[in-house]
């Protein structure tokens, strides 16, 4: 079976998640926000690191349950700088806790996160012709203007970059390469 040059052969978990879930458009607002979450945390690590902490990190964070994370404390904080089975990076937890209450604030204004989240692609997927790892953009000019208008909200440790990763793992851009089983159209 052919699949994406980044899809790590042997790595079941790794392999799993290329074959049922990157890539495949997502509007539930808790998964949108448990994937901005384990973005903020994977900036400058690899996704694998994350990706094999993620139960973790959804014990840690409470189911990825916005509203309680939104009222996490210094005691939470404290909790998850000693969590082992998580990235015990206290600017990056901190950073979790503010975006979701600026979560919740886009949640107040536009109904979902999913409508505003969707907004920045017209609503349907950027589908990319790419045959090769070399073909990746390191970010796209609809990460770069969400980013930036992040940035006016508040939210934290969402660069272009980073957003621009959950882009393709949300869906709304198709990157699966050529000769990918997963690729469509």
């Amino acid at each position: 079976m052919n699949r994406c040059p980044w899809a790590p052969i042997g790595d079941e978990l790794y392999l799993r998640y290329h074959d049922e879930e990157w890539g495949v458009p997502l509007h539930d607002d808790r998964k949108i926000f448990e994937f901005l979450v384990l973005e903020a945390f994977q900036a400058g690590l690899s996704w694998r690191t994350v990706l094999y902490k993620r139960e973790n990190f959804r014990r840690a964070f409470k189911g990825f349950d916005v509203k309680k994370v939104a009222r996490f404390g210094a005691r939470d904080v404290a909790r998850l700088v000693k969590d082992a089975g998580i990235i015990r990076h206290r600017g990056k937890i901190k950073a979790a806790i503010n975006n979701a209450q600026r979560f919740i604030d886009i949640q107040k204004e536009f109904g979902t996160f999913s409508r505003y989240m969707w907004s920045w692609v017209g609503g349907q997927p950027i589908v990319h012709r790419l045959k090769t790892m070399k073909d990746f953009p390191v970010t796209i000019p609809e990460a770069q203007a969400w980013a930036k208008d992040l940035k006016q909200r508040g939210f934290l440790f969402l660069g272009p970059t980073t957003l621009y990763a959950h882009m393709q793992a949300v869906g709304m851009v198709n990157d699966h390469t050529r000769g990918c089983f997963r690729r469509a159209g």
